[in-house]
């Protein structure tokens, strides 16, 4: 599937089981000038991708009946909707979490909570440079990355190096 030109609005499918992370998504996206779609859970993310073919999934991981990762997969694995770019968002910011949703197809993978301003600045640019558009604060899972992310710990917390005289 040939990306977009610049003159049509991007095409997001929403995936989440969670009735107010779904809808805060969506209409955000809305408001940003994205054509939205929405799904409650795996099964009807299958069925509205063939249907609407979006240029990208954003799929919740944990959700009943068909989760994120079979429903990664079966997009993947269908010839129909393989180059739909599929990002995982998720609570499961561990590596081997994130490593089951890359195995199962994922594109990419963002952790909630995410900034939503950041997620539509980088969506259109995912479609140029793929993945690596998610690398940033606010949607990283490695803030090892952005030096600027990481936290100083306060005197007061850090141990003593000497003991005081008795």
């Amino acid at each position: 599937m040939a990306p977009r030109s610049r003159s049509h609005p991007l095409n997001v499918l929403v995936v989440d089981d969670v009735p107010d992370g779904r809808e805060l998504v969506a209409e955000y996206l809305v408001f940003r000038g994205f054509v939205v779609h929405v799904a409650c859970d795996g099964a009807q993310a299958i069925v509205i991708a063939r249907k609407v073919r979006p240029d990208i999934v954003l799929m919740d991981l944990s959700m009943p009946g068909i989760d994120g990762w079979q429903a990664a997969r079966a997009l993947k694995n269908d010839p129909a909707t393989q180059a739909i770019i599929v990002i995982a968002v998720t609570a499961h910011a561990l590596k081997p979490e994130t490593d089951a949703a890359r195995e199962a197809g994922c594109d990419g993978v963002i952790c909630k909570p995410f900034d939503l301003a950041t997620l539509a600045d980088a969506l259109p640019r995912v479609l140029k440079h793929g993945a690596a558009a998610l690398d940033v604060p606010g949607l990283s899972l490695n803030p090892t990355r952005h030096p600027k992310a990481r936290h100083r710990v306060p005197e007061s917390v850090q141990p003593r190096t000497s003991h005081p005289a008795e």
